[in-house]
């Protein structure tokens, strides 16, 4: 029986701009970066201590997948990264150079803001109200 959603693909322009992103702006670890071929390679990047999901970096391959960079969600927000620290993650992720599209702001199911990955992608930072 299938328990889990494992990897999630982000199809992104290039392999090590985007480790350097995730890694160093957002504070992911690289879990594997694998060569498969001259062109491919199997990069897992994910929150520290994440157990469940993590990213898998899928360069461009063809028109087709770069059309898609930086709008795989056509324009919504595609990914949310829960955090028990909002102000400290906030604060850490805009010194690292991260493009939040607005202030934070309080919605009934948490405090939240919008945030541009390296290709335009929209994520939230979202810290959930406790119940």
């Amino acid at each position: 029986m299938v328990a889990r959603l494992g990897l999630v693909a982000l199809v992104v322009r290039d392999y090590d701009e985007a480790i350097a992103f995730y890694r160093d702006a957002l504070g992911f670890e690289l879990l594997e970066d694998t060569r498969i071929n001259a062109e491919k390679r199997w990069v897992v990047v994910a929150p520290p201590g994440a157990r469940e999901t993590a990213l898998l970096l899928a360069k461009a391959a063809g028109d087709a997948q770069e059309a898609r960079i930086g709008d795989q969600t056509g324009g919504r927000v595609g990914w949310f990264l829960p955090t028990d620290a909002f102000d400290r993650d906030y604060a850490r992720m805009r010194a690292a150079g991260v493009v939040f599209e607005e202030p934070p702001r309080q919605e009934p199911y948490g405090i939240v803001a919008v945030f541009q990955d390296l290709y335009g992608n929209r994520w939230d930072l979202l810290q959930p109200r406790t119940p």
